[in-house]
């Protein structure tokens, strides 16, 4: 037996021997290599995954930020509502309730004493329980920031909600606090749209590591975090195992929101982030067996028709990484063809979207401009009529509320422009009285371009100071009507007062008002403008040509004319 077998070794071999070695020659060390190239490619993939959960952590703080701060400016913007400081509650709990519909946000306003004085949760005159919620409002009243709470069960809303309170210090009478409480479910939204795959999850916690919000379970939220973390990113072990959780130890990315302390926590089991590595390496042991069956041949074959079009595809990677064109190629093989077709729709995305920024950049350079144009018009003008630099202070300051009022506009009504009664209302409405049979205003629809709505804004506000000064507003029983027509292509827009006993004005010396109505109104919208001094009040008429103030039709919609 023993001389058969070294006559077999020694002797030739059968073609199916020499397949066989010169296949474990080819395909054994390959696999050897492919295992070695497998981690370090795992190594960079779990790096690429890093990063992406890191840049994922920092979108979602940015997120919550945003919603914070807008918040923040919420309640900064009330804060000056002037029935706050005058102490009209009723006005500002209608106002305040109007700003807040739909926003899944509550207002209440404290008295020193962290008195309830207004909550926009219940109805207006009702009255108010003491607030039980916790929070270190003293310290709130003396930094004189606003504070942002931890997550805290609601006992009125019977939900999870957390606060941001803003001190409120009047000129005149004792502090304030403005507390806006909100669902900590509304934060969800900032989680979902994260593109969340392959096993991560993200969290919202506060400054206690108590959950605000949760992408993996709603019934998470007002429980201590399920990781013993010390606030810091870094692989750590589940403090008691939960059903529906891998176990074991968790890899978790954390960023810190910078206006609330908050973290945004993404997190993964090292199970789960590990799984493809040990099913990649199954699948390279299954295919190297296959492999080896098929054949060194087929191999070869296979390799042929394979690697050609990998090489293009990651040719037109580099151009599109270049940003240069790339089309798509029809490949024998389905996989590549689509690999390829997705190339040519991210060069034409890249395309398309380098398009818009650029327009964006310079619509935003453009508004820019004009909006420091005429901020510069208005402080030298404001500065040559005004005899001191609190009344310049004072006089520029409105001016610029003026301004912001029509830009809030402009924004807002983007291409297709301002509703003219918009723009008197919001211009006018700082200066109106209480009683509404005061004030009037009756015309068609007419919309505005951007520039004129500006022009015509600033306009009207001169007119609107100057009636709280000298007119329709400066006494108990003054009135104002203003009213707007279009005849033969040209807009008519009258401004008339109503007082019992006119004051004379003087009407040589030339202020910012009178600058603004005949230069950027008469000369910039060729208007034809007449004041008339009544025994009963002014009266100043404006025929502006509609061709000077209508936006492009092609954008616009309902042309001018049409009534209300």
């Amino acid at each position: 037996m023993s001389e058969r077998i070294r006559a077999f070794a020694a002797g030739p071999k059968p073609i199916s021997f020499f397949l066989f070695l010169l296949i474990a020659v080819t395909i054994i060390p390959a696999i050897g290599v492919s295992v070695v190239l497998l981690q370090r490619n795992n190594e960079a993939q779990r790096e690429v995954v890093t990063t992406l959960a890191e840049a994922m952590a920092g979108s979602i703080a940015e997120a919550v930020d945003r919603e914070l701060s807008g918040m923040v400016t919420t309640l900064r913007v009330l804060s000056t509502t002037p029935s706050l400081s005058s102490g009209d509650l009723q006005d500002f709990y209608n106002r305040a309730k109007l700003a807040l519909a739909g926003s899944g946000s509550y207002l209440r306003v404290l008295d020193e004493n962290y008195k309830p004085l207004l909550n926009t949760s219940v109805p207006f005159g009702e009255p108010l329980e003491p607030a039980t919620d916790s929070l270190n409002d003293p310290a709130a009243f003396q930094e004189g920031a606003p504070i942002t709470s931890g997550v805290f069960f609601g006992e009125l809303a019977g939900k999870w909600s957390f606060k941001v309170v803003r001190p409120f210090f009047p000129e005149s009478g004792p502090p304030r606090m403005l507390v806006m409480t909100r669902d900590a479910d509304t934060l969800v939204d900032a989680l979902s749209q994260q593109m969340l795959r392959g096993g991560w999850n993200a969290s919202v916690v506060d400054r206690n590591n108590v959950v605000v919000a949760s992408s993996f379970l709603s019934s998470e939220v007002g429980k201590p975090f399920f990781l013993n973390f010390d606030g810091s990113g870094g692989i750590y072990r589940e403090a008691e195992p939960t059903e529906g959780r891998a176990g074991g130890t968790y890899i978790t990315i954390v960023e810190d929101s910078g206006v609330s302390g908050w973290k945004a926590v993404v997190w993964a089991s090292t199970a789960t982030i590990e799984e493809p590595m040990r099913h990649s390496l199954r699948m390279l042991l299954a295919g190297g067996l296959l492999v080896i069956a098929i054949g060194a041949f087929a191999a070869w074959l296979l390799g042929r028709q394979i690697a050609g079009p990998v090489r293009r595809l990651a040719r037109d990677a580099r151009r599109l990484g270049a940003g240069e064109p790339v089309h798509a190629v029809e490949y024998p093989i389905a996989e590549v063809a689509t690999v390829s077709s997705a190339l040519a729709e991210a060069a034409l995305d890249r395309e398309q979207s380098e398009n818009e920024i650029r327009l964006l950049m310079r619509e935003v350079a453009h508004r820019s401009k004009n909006q420091l144009t005429v901020v510069s018009s208005m402080a030298k003008q404001t500065a040559r009529s005004s005899r001191t630099f609190a009344g310049f202070q004072d006089a520029f300051q409105k001016r610029l509320h003026g301004l912001a009022r029509s830009t809030d506009l402009l924004i807002a009504g983007g291409a297709v422009g301002v509703e003219l009664r918009e723009l008197l209302a919001a211009q006018v409405d700082p200066f109106r009285p209480d009683s509404p049979e005061r004030m009037k205003m009756s015309g068609p629809k007419f919309r505005l371009a951007n520039q004129p709505a500006q022009t015509v804004g600033l306009a009207v506000h001169e007119l609107a100071t100057n009636a709280a000064k000298y007119g329709a507003f400066s006494t108990s029983t003054g009135r104002l009507e203003i009213s707007w027509k279009v005849k033969d292509d040209t807009l008519i827009l009258t401004w008339r007062e109503h007082v019992s006993r006119a004051r004379r004005r003087n009407v040589r010396r030339r202020g910012f008002g009178t600058e603004i109505i005949e230069r950027m109104v008469g000369g910039t919208l060729d208007a034809e403008i007449s004041r008339v001094f009544h025994r009963d009040g002014l009266e100043c008429v404006f025929k502006i040509p509609v061709d000077r103030l209508e936006p492009d039709i092609s954008t616009s919609g309902p042309r001018v004319g049409e009534a209300d």
